[in-house]
């Protein structure tokens, strides 16, 4: 398996080739296990900050995560990573 780097640094070149085990295994390193989600194919994680705020990720076409939601996980990590600071 990839680094976490190497799939973070693959997620920000192209979101929409990443596969949807890779997201998984980022959104997991940075923000520990899903909620069970309603299937194999759903994901949810949570996000440490007030109001709840939540990461869906779903697989889509031949087992790749959807861009938005890559999108969405890039933009929290980049958030934890400024608090982390």
């Amino acid at each position: 398996m990839p680094s976490i780097e190497k799939i973070e640094n693959k997620a920000r070149r192209s979101p929409g080739s990443l596969s949807f085990n890779d997201a998984c295994a980022l959104a997991e390193y940075y923000f520990g296990p899903p909620r069970k989600g309603s299937g194999s194919h759903v994901a949810i994680f949570k996000m440490g900050w007030q109001g709840d705020p939540r990461v869906n990720l779903q697989k889509g076409d031949g087992g790749k995560a959807k861009r938005y939601q890559v999108e969405q996980l890039l933009t929290a990590i980049d958030r934890k990573k400024g608090e982390a600071k």
